[in-house]
């Protein structure tokens, strides 16, 4: 399907990989709608790049996880352009905690930003894709969906869930819209990662390197352009940790 002229709606688009998802469709033609829950600062300046770029961009705020939230964005965004045709939903949270420390609480809030807010914003745009006769939804999950690590147990089950959902929306949506996932494996490391822990992590993977955001971007956009005949898909971008 083609981006040039086409709106993409990225949720957690202010930052990180939501931010290289953005820029790279927009370097491709397609105006975006940049969402954030807390970074409006960081937003503002993705969207004055993105614009940069010669398309249009508009922010949204929301907590994905709320669904009166979600559907004021929504009708944001499509109060703002003819339609929405492209979903990727990136907005994550991440944090490590042992296993003995967790509360309902760090439960509830991973299943319900990094699982509920997809399934929220598939089941609100993806409706209109279908009745419309077309629409692509990318889903970031992890490659820790499949292989979870130790610290992180919430976030690994919400984002094994995310590929479960990617599946069942594909059957649901399908013929008319496309619905896959990228799994990221080392992409972004957390921040208070020394060199030793770094050097590790590199180690561990079979191209000795650590991936970018931009690297996870390139997938979401061969995703949404490079074929009309894959869905239902987890496309891993790791550097092969998932086979090592």
């Amino acid at each position: 399907m083609e981006i040039q002229g086409k709106t993409a709606l990225i949720t957690g688009s202010a930052l990180r990989v939501g931010r290289a998802i953005a820029l790279r469709l927009a370097g491709a033609g397609a105006n975006v709608v940049v969402h954030y829950r807390r970074s409006k600062e960081q937003a503002e300046e993705t969207a004055a790049s993105i614009q940069a770029l010669g398309v249009e961009a508009l922010i949204v705020q929301g907590d994905v996880s709320k669904a009166k939230e979600v559907g004021a964005l929504v009708q944001a965004a499509e109060a703002r352009f003819p339609s929405i045709d492209f979903l990727v939903n990136s907005a994550s949270i991440f944090y490590r905690k042992v296993f003995e420390e967790l509360t309902e609480e760090d439960w509830d809030r991973n299943l319900e930003v990094n699982l509920k807010g997809v399934f929220l914003l598939s089941h609100r745009l993806g409706t209109s894709m279908k009745r419309r006769g077309e629409g692509k939804i990318v889903n970031i999950a992890d490659w820790a969906g499949y292989r979870p690590y130790k610290g992180y147990l919430p976030y690994c089950v919400s984002k094994a869930g995310v590929i479960a959902l990617t599946k069942g929306l594909a059957l649901a949506l399908a013929p008319e819209v496309q619905v896959n996932a990228v799994a990221p494996g080392p992409v972004l490391l957390p921040e208070d990662f020394g060199p030793e822990q770094k050097k590790a992590v590199e180690q561990a993977v079979p191209l000795r390197r650590v991936g970018s955001p931009e690297d996870v971007a390139a997938a979401v956009h061969f995703l949404i352009e490079g074929s009309d005949f894959i869905t239902g898909a987890v496309l891993p971008v790791d550097g092969g940790r998932l086979i090592a």
